[in-house]
């Protein structure tokens, strides 16, 4: 989905918070300034709701929660609230969870032309900063490719790249799937001739 500015004016946390309760859309929120989160497309949609069905009943057994779309994720400043396509949570703290997840495990984002360079700059500048992420994913929406990001030692990101034919580990919740289960049912836009 796409983020655009919205107020002029710079908001608390606490006005947005309770500003956003009385909105009809999703708005996130950087140090100050809210963004609008515009509806996406099927293909986006159809991509964080496959990667639900596959991830749910792994997490279930395992204790964790897995969430679309609609929850926030609270970063430790308290200047940040993000809406992820899909974010995954193990931690005690955030399964009974009512407003946000403060401690996820894996955050995904579905890529798309208006989003792309704000989850590959801004967003996955800011989630790296997140103590217990451990896995960052970007899901083209375009075409069968996915990118996971994986913490290492120390500072360190390590880079796995994804495309049709392949298995996608998840080390954090030891789950391995088919790229093709995210895909399924996907339509994509006939490609320019």
């Amino acid at each position: 989905m796409v983020a655009v500015p919205q107020q002029p004016q710079k908001m608390t946390v606490e006005e947005y918070l309770a500003w956003e309760l009385q909105q009809e859309l999703r708005y996130e929120y950087v140090n100050g300034e809210v963004f609008a989160m515009t509806g996406g497309t099927v293909p986006h949609n159809d991509i964080a709701l496959n990667f639900y069905r596959v991830l749910y009943p792994h997490l279930r057994a395992r204790g964790c929660r897995v969430n679309v779309s609609d929850v926030k994720v609270l970063f430790n400043t308290k200047n940040i609230y993000y809406y992820p396509d899909v974010i995954v949570s193990c931690d005690p703290q955030d399964l009974n969870a009512r407003k946000f997840i403060q401690n996820p495990t894996i955050i995904a984002e579905v890529l798309s032309p208006g989003t792309s360079s704000k989850d590959r700059g801004e967003k996955f500048t800011n989630y790296l900063t997140i103590p217990s992420l451990q896995e960052y994913l970007l899901i083209d929406s375009e075409k069968i490719s996915v990118e996971r990001f994986c913490r290492g030692e120390g500072r360190m990101w390590l880079y796995y790249p994804y495309t049709e034919g392949d298995m996608i580990t998840l080390s954090s919740i030891e789950f391995d799937f088919a790229i093709a289960q995210l895909y399924e049912g996907v339509v994509f836009a006939p490609a320019a001739e």
